[in-house]
């Protein structure tokens, strides 16, 4: 079986101390903003993107820049995490996977506004470690380490 894969790029989003998740209709698991990286796109930009189509605001990205700059080079900023996603798996092995650039990022408020073509703020949960810690029966192990680790890291950059 040849195994498809995509590049894509998610972002936690942070405020006070939560992160938002919704529950993706299609993948049917609990996830951060994020989607495929679209051609001539960048994967920060893709990131950006994806927050503002998905919840309606303007994301700060926690990614440093630092690097070799040139003429003809520049450092992008560079994700917290380089994840290799299974999505369509089969009995005859792995069908698709996404190559994902996460990133983390703060907010300034909770007010969701999604797009017209994505779903609905009611769809939207902010969750603090507290409450990923709570429910990792409904949560997949990742969402739950990375989203702390989103929760912490925004915090410790103040």
């Amino acid at each position: 079986m040849e195994t498809t894969r995509h590049f894509t790029a998610t972002v936690y989003v942070v405020n006070d101390g939560a992160t938002a998740l919704h529950e993706h209709d299609k993948l049917d698991m609990w996830l951060p903003p994020g989607g495929h990286v679209d051609r001539d796109e960048l994967p920060h930009e893709t990131a950006l993107r994806e927050a503002r189509e998905e919840i309606g605001l303007d994301v700060s990205l926690l990614a440093d820049a630092d690097g070799p700059e040139s003429e003809t080079v520049r450092s992008l900023p560079q994700p917290q995490q380089f994840l290799l996603a299974d999505v369509n798996v089969t009995p005859e092995g792995v069908g698709h996977q996404h190559i994902d650039f996460v990133y983390y990022g703060e907010v300034e408020r909770r007010e969701i506004d999604p797009g017209e073509d994505e779903q609905d703020a009611d769809d939207w949960e902010w969750f603090a470690p507290a409450d990923l810690r709570a429910r990792t029966d409904e949560l997949a192990d990742d969402v739950v380490e990375v989203g702390i680790e989103a929760i912490e890291a925004v915090e410790d950059s103040r």
